[in-house]
């Protein structure tokens, strides 16, 4: 009795199928939630990002009214006290002696995951100057007083990621 319940070997052509067939739905379930997971980690990253940026030029305006109180700075009726450029976070700014050294808000200008650079650019952000619409797609040019996404993609809630 034994024996002919282990006596046979290998499995047949129906379980074989049965088995791929269940490993295919499986796989096609499992593809398109990796791709989300995927996607809602870039999100995640992109408001990381975003978010740093934004305190990294709220403090440094900050800072440059702090030095205008101090009587450090001269305010002058064109400077609005937001950083220059983005690179100006990263490269710091004395104020005129407030600090002793040239403060620096950012190490690194983050990479927009959903816009990334070609290898060996530097990371492209949307700006916005303080005189700036506040949904003007152009810079004005005279300050940072806000970036966004260059990305024309819809994140998962519906929204455009420019609009973050």
């Amino acid at each position: 009795m034994m024996n002919f319940l282990w006596g046979k070997k290998g499995v047949t052509l129906l379980e074989l199928i049965i088995a791929i067939s269940i490993l295919t739905i499986l796989v096609a379930g499992i593809v398109p939630l990796t791709r989300m997971t995927a996607k809602r980690t870039r999100e995640i990253e992109l408001r990381q990002n975003l978010r740093i940026m934004r305190t990294a030029i709220d403090t440094f305006k900050k800072s440059y009214d702090k030095a205008v109180d101090d009587k450090k700075i001269v305010t002058t009726a064109n400077k609005s006290g937001y950083p220059e450029t983005l690179r100006q976070l990263v490269d710091g700014y004395d104020f005129g002696g407030l600090y002793a050294y040239k403060k620096r808000f950012l190490r690194k200008i983050p990479i927009d995951p959903m816009n990334p650079p070609e290898p060996g650019e530097e990371p492209q952000w949307g700006l916005r100057s303080y005189s700036d619409e506040p949904d003007t797609p152009s810079w004005g040019g005279e300050d940072v007083y806000d970036v966004y996404s260059l990305s024309k993609g819809t994140a998962l809630d519906g929204t455009k990621y420019r609009e973050w």
